[in-house]
């Protein structure tokens, strides 16, 4: 046990995690030196590869010296902190990297939150030493002053630190240090970081902190094992949420081999393994070989902010490029999501085909929404909106966002302005060249559409990340100003000559040839009414010759929308159509004049 060493690796996004795994891995010796090895191979999901982001926690393991070192490749987006808390029991360490350029952010600073509360030690990496303007010294300077205001303890404070670039793979204990490879990292790890925390005595326990699955084994638990020893074919008892025991036998257990999980006959206290032979066990349960004993406790984790609904995709268009259509379909798939990913919740509604779906945030649900296009469902997505609740000192809070900014000096004024119209107080801004850092407290409701705004307002250059913060006072009417819609009346093929016309009137998300049906949002008005168009409007052939004829028309491109996108620009009215092939924004009811009814309905109720 004194020769192992269980250490989670921690940054916000893209600060360059996943390429120092890949570091390590490659070093150790795990691969023959004419073997090829694809970059960032932690990120194994296709979604992570093409938004290089790490989405699910992984495993790996590696030798160095006489030392046996289990990595944990955690999520860097606060959206995917349920992935990050509950794996905090399964380490003693921490790898912290931070770019050396941006220094910690927002989400950095919430997943070291996790870490330092659950006691974990901390080594911090200041990575991409090699970048254009970087200043380790400062972002080291800053890294302690997050440790300080995350009441870190003299121990924790007292953070080894080692400078490293990934992407050349050398590290070193000293900015003037000649780097040859990562061994001065391994170095750090194995004198920083302690042998594993176990409880005394024989029993043997273990938490479950992740699942896996097999076709021939069932649901694998994976956990370090907190005391005892283990062997396949022993008699346990998996105590349930519930409080419910089940008695099983361990039919497989399995350790981590590079990234390879490789079965093995005995394990002991300290080490991280996957342990088959229960059907039914869950994230947070409790394995041990007593059928007295008691559970271990849990991290609890963050609540959801935010909620949306899921729906049976009912448009014209549906069944034409999915396979899985129905409400059954969906609750399954929503169902087996929960089972592993505990940050999500989800609920029935009255409505036999809408489901209500609670989350960290939109990216999360984003994620979720691709899954399953890519598994062939078609669904109905509505507009997050916050998750409200009562304070005590009984009146309405509402989930407040720590924000993170990063915007040329040139943008300032409009930024300012959007801020201020959603109540975000500003706690520090910091000049850095050209660019401006804005620190500020904003409420989760005020960062619904702001990205896409900020992006059009900083052409395209301004950063953001922000993390939750608590629940506060609400903190009232937001003034934004929302965009009407640009809604179809008709049903066919878009056509140039009418595009030419609504481009007019807004900016367009369809081109010429696209298939259209009435109630389909095609654009944002530029005003804040919705506006009925007709884009498969042809023009009339006559015999008489206009003013107009042979002179082309000349289409601006249509709007990209991406998932995040298309979930922040509807409207509470609307729904993203999400299927395999196509992703549409449509009004809820798609009668225009059924619609009309429903809002004198509306307005005559209130």
């Amino acid at each position: 046990m004194d020769r192992i060493r269980n250490i989670a690796i921690i940054a916000h996004v893209d600060h360059g995690k996943t390429t120092l795994v890949d570091c390590l891995l490659t070093q150790s010796g795990l691969f023959r030196d004419n073997q090829e090895v694809a970059e960032r191979m932690m990120d194994s999901m296709d979604l992570e590869r093409e938004k290089g982001i790490t989405i699910r926690s992984k495993n790996a393991s590696f030798r160095y010296r006489d030392h046996q070192i289990n990595i944990v490749d955690t999520p860097g987006h606060a959206d995917f902190g349920g992935e990050v808390e509950r794996i905090m029991n399964m380490i003693d360490g921490v790898l912290l990297v931070v770019d050396s350029v941006e220094g910690p952010q927002a989400q950095t600073r919430f997943v070291l939150r996790k870490a330092l509360e659950s006691g974990a030690k901390p080594i911090v990496v200041v990575n991409k030493i090699d970048r254009e303007n970087a200043a380790p010294h400062r972002v080291l300077d800053q890294v302690f002053d997050l440790f300080l205001s995350l009441d870190a303890s003299d121990d924790q404070l007292d953070f080894p630190v080692v400078y490293s670039s990934a992407k050349t793979g050398i590290a070193k204990h000293e900015l003037q240090d000649e780097g040859q490879n990562m061994e001065p990292l391994c170095d750090a790890i194995v004198k920083h970081t302690p042998p594993p925390r176990i409880e005394p005595g024989d029993e043997f326990k273990i938490l479950v902190a992740n699942l896996d699955y097999s076709e021939y084994l069932g649901r694998i638990a994976l956990g370090k094992i907190v005391s005892g020893r283990i062997q396949i074919g022993h008699s346990v008892t998996c105590i349930h949420g519930d409080g419910s025991r089940e008695r099983g036998k361990v039919s497989a257990i399995f350790c981590f081999d590079g990234m390879k999980r490789v079965q093995v006959e005995s394990a002991e206290a300290g080490d991280i393994i996957g342990l088959a032979g229960f059907e039914s066990v869950s994230i947070g349960e409790t394995i041990c070989d007593s059928e007295n004993g008691k559970a271990l406790p849990f991290v609890p984790i963050d609540p959801p902010t935010i909620r949306m609904q899921f729906a049976v995709n009912d448009g014209p268009f549906a069944g034409k490029d999915g396979n899985r259509l129905t409400a059954r379909h969906i609750r399954e798939r929503l169902e087996k999501e929960i089972r592993t990913n505990i940050s999500l919740r989800v609920a029935p509604t009255q409505a036999p085909n809408l489901f209500d779906v609670e989350a960290r945030g939109e990216m999360q649900i984003a994620v979720l929404v691709e899954q399953m296009r890519r598994e062939g469902f078609e669904i109905l997505i509505s507009r997050p909106e916050v998750i409200f609740k009562e304070g005590e000192d009984g009146k309405l809070h509402e989930p407040i966002e720590k924000l993170f900014l990063e915007i040329p000096q040139s943008s300032m004024g409009p930024v300012m302005e959007n801020l201020s119209n959603r109540k975000a107080e500003i706690t520090s801004m910091d000049h850095r060249g050209e660019l401006m850092m804005i620190q500020a407290i904003i409420p989760t409701r005020g960062l619904i559409g702001f990205e896409t705004e900020l992006i059009n307002q900083t052409r395209g250059t301004g950063i953001i990340s922000h993390s939750f913060h608590e629940y506060g006072p609400s903190r009232g009417t937001l003034n934004t100003h929302p965009q009407g819609s640009l809604v179809s009346v008709e049903t066919g093929e878009a056509t140039a000559y009418a595009l030419d016309t609504i481009q007019q009137r807004g900016k367009c998300f369809i081109g010429p040839g696209d298939q259209i049906y009435a109630g389909m949002v095609v654009g944002k008005n530029a005003r804040d009414q919705d506006l009925p168009v007709n884009p498969c409007r042809v023009k009339k052939l006559t015999n008489m010759r206009s003013s107009g004829d042979g002179k082309g028309i000349l289409l601006e491109p249509p709007v990209p929308l991406n998932l995040e996108r298309a979930i922040e620009t509807i409207t509470d009215d609307e729904f993203v159509e999400a299927t395999p092939q196509n992703l549409r924004l449509r009004k809820k009811i798609l009668d225009e004049h059924e619609r009309r009814r429903a809002e004198k309905r509306l307005k005559n109720a209130t």
